[in-house]
């Protein structure tokens, strides 16, 4: 029986002809366990994930070692990305019982959802130490047949340990100066000089860590962290993380230099560097900031891009190599000299050899290269250059593309609003705009389920068709972070409204009566553990996207409820931040933005005055940590007339379009010039 073949999941989908017999994740799966007495097999991973295909290659589509799984065990195929609360939850414990984690996840349980034998990626014989997987089922198989009281109570102390871990943050206090301080000194200490970013190989994408240098730049003034930021951004543009003929970001360099990436592209990475690069670029002017927020947002739009106007979560890191006819890492994106000369002809192959790093030996694997464009290469004129790169990637787009996993997570597309109308207000491409103003009614239209007792928030969607797994924490607060960045750019209300209704879900669905929150709502699936991570990881965790929008909103509309609750959330910043910065990057960037007040910016007047839109687009520029921005026409006492409570009793000075700039609904004076606008907005001394 196919169980697979009705999901939305493209990652399930990829296993429903295996021969396996996997179950999705549900209670039936632990029924039938239970009915057989035998454990469940859980197999976690994702569609991008290369360490997933290869396992799935050597054992899940080898007949003896399914036929052995579907014997003495139930198998069940979960997708990390529909269901992070599951993930979440196992991958605690594997961390805990190995030291380490990652995909695939291989986890051994009893009908009870609890695990009692852990594991990654095991290869199908034994190799550097390793069991084989066929040694591991049999070992848990003789276990479970042989010693059932053990295993039992192995589970059961497992589940005991995992119940003691919850975090005790929701009464710390709030962070303040010296506690953001001292997170600037720690991520000085494990800066990386040479090569920027942090710590050593392999070396992600500090992107939210990037966001808070620039807002503490923006508070303080500190030139150090502009340098750390900038210098860090620079080496990812030149580097091979940076895809330097289609634009957009892989998920991690395997090296500390950023020369070889993994190349799976997540569209999440893409979103949060977009936004990083194009605030650098407002803060210092960076031309190659400018340029790489908008070869990424284009990425994004071109590559990632569904028909329903949402965007994809990934590409994979795998291609075939159209020699061979395998699926091999990388082969979309590396490069011969040999290569480069016979798409460009001899001199202009010669050139982009030079100026792209590509040497005869190779820098990535069997004498190919990954596109960089280091510093010290060789000059060309600009036209040229792009004629180069043009060809280039028109030749490349020849070669047999990495898979597309089409499935829209609605946080991650609340990234993606964010970054694009951010890129198309700052760079004049109204395109852009429409993008994300598409991909968010797409989360309206097609994300909010009015089942189940109220609207509630869709984890995913795939061919316009909302999957069945809830929304946890981090869809509600990446979304509403979505829609607060495309009511300021647009001028458009309801999207303030929209957010407020997704912060107002957080506030009853997700919070704890200490005031920490949970990942998942109050009557979501029980699983062995309810799922409650403050740090953040590839991604904002789910608490600090809530306590960046309840902060933001409360800024929109005065509601001391959500700033009260945007507060109690950050005191996890002041336990963890000066501990360990690199894991609480987002929520360091919302610690700059209560510390700045944040500002409530209203811009006033008549939208079709040229004047007023020189105020708004000054606004947007302005670089105060996480202003909000209110522009439209005068709103009266009553709620009449402008969308946005900010603008109630704002009025026009002398008949101009007029900016308030305000800390706390207290205001200075109001201003019809652009220029004394922006340096209200400019950098705050101490």
């Amino acid at each position: 029986m196919n169980r697979l073949a009705g999901v939305t999941s493209p990652y399930l989908l990829q296993h429903a002809d295996n021969p396996v017999d996997w179950w999705p994740w549900e209670p039936a799966a632990f029924e039938e366990a239970r009915r057989r007495n035998v454990p469940v097999l859980l197999s976690v991973g994702y569609s991008a994930c290369h360490w997933c295909h290869v396992m799935a290659h050597e054992s899940f589509e080898d007949g003896a070692t399914a036929a052995y799984m579907n014997e003495h065990f139930v198998n069940v195929k979960v997708d990390r990305e529909e269901r992070p609360d599951v993930d979440a939850v196992y991958m605690e414990a594997v961390q805990a019982a190995t030291g380490q984690g990652g995909w695939p996840m291989t986890v051994f349980l009893t009908a009870d959802a609890e695990p009692f034998y852990f594991g990654t990626y095991f290869p199908p014989e034994p190799r550097h130490g390793m069991p084989s997987f066929p040694q591991v089922l049999e070992g848990v198989h003789t276990a479970w047949t042989g010693r059932p009281e053990e295993v039992t109570e192995v589970a059961r102390r497992i589940v005991g340990d995992l119940a003691g871990r919850r975090p005790d943050y929701g009464k710390a206090a709030l962070p303040g100066p010296e506690e953001l301080a001292g997170a600037l000194l720690g991520l000085t200490r494990e800066y990386d000089a040479a090569h920027g970013g942090f710590g050593g190989a392999p070396k992600f994408p500090p992107s939210m860590v990037l966001e808070f240098l620039l807002r503490h730049h923006a508070r303080t003034g500190s030139e150090g962290a502009l340098q750390m930021a900038a210098d860090t951004c620079e080496a990812m543009a030149r580097g091979g993380i940076y895809d330097q003929l289609g634009g957009g970001f892989a998920r991690y360099s395997v090296d500390r230099e950023w020369v070889v990436p993994h190349f799976e592209k997540m569209l999440y990475d893409n979103a949060l560097l977009c936004r990083v690069y194009a605030h650098l670029w407002r803060a210092t002017g960076s031309e190659l900031a400018r340029r790489v927020a908008l070869e990424t947002a284009d990425f994004m739009v071109r590559e990632l891009r569904t028909r329903e106007g949402g965007f994809a979560s990934a590409l994979d890191a795998d291609s075939e190599d159209p020699e061979t006819g395998k699926h091999v890492e990388g082969a979309y994106y590396a490069w011969t000299p040999d290569q480069l000369r016979e798409v460009l002809g001899e001199a202009d192959g010669e050139l982009a050899a030079g100026c792209f790093g590509v040497t005869e030996e190779g820098t990535f694997e069997h004498g190919t290269s990954v596109l960089r464009l280091p510093q010290d290469g060789p000059a060309v004129d600009a036209e040229r250059f792009a004629s180069i790169r043009a060809r280039l990637l028109a030749a490349r787009g020849g070669r047999p593309a990495p898979g597309r996993d089409d499935k829209v997570v609605a946080a991650w597309n609340g990234l993606a609003i964010a970054a694009l109308a951010e890129c198309g207000a700052y760079f004049e491409r109204p395109d852009l705009i429409e993008r994300a103003t598409e991909a968010a009614d797409l989360l309206v239209r097609v994300h909010f389920d009015a089942a189940a007792g109220g609207p509630r928030l869709a984890r995913t969607s795939k061919d316009g068709r909302a999957g069945a797994n809830a929304g946890v924490l981090e869809d509600y607060g990446d979304v509403a972070e979505g829609f607060l960045a495309l009511a300021a750019v647009t001028g458009e209300g309801v999207w303030l409204e929209f957010a407020g209704f997704l912060v107002d879900l957080v506030l009853d669905l997700f919070t704890a009566e200490d005031g920490s929150l949970y990942d998942t709502a109050h009557d979501a699936e029980r699983l062995i553990r309810r799922p409650q991570d403050p740090t953040d990881s590839a991604a904002p965790s789910g608490w600090t996207a809530a306590a960046g929008a309840l902060l933001s909103y409360a800024a929109h509309t005065g509601s001391q409820a959500h700033r009260t609750a945007a507060e109690r959330a950050l005191g996890v910043v002041h336990a963890l931040g000066p501990r360990v910065p690199r894991f609480i990057g987002h929520g360091l960037a919302v610690a700059e933005a209560l510390l700045d007040g944040p500002r409530e910016v209203a811009v006033v007047g008549d939208p079709d005055d040229p004047q007023w839109a020189a105020l708004h687009r000054t606004a947007l520029l302005g670089t105060a940590p996480g202003a909000v921005v209110a522009a439209g026409p005068p709103r009266a006492a009553d709620g009449s007339g402008g969308e946005f409570p900010l603008l109630a009793e704002r009025t026009p000075v002398r008949g101009l379009p007029a900016a308030y700039v305000c800390r706390h609904f207290v205001c200075a004076r109001p201003t019809t010039d652009p220029v004394e606008l922006a340096e209200q907005l400019g950098t705050v001394r101490p």
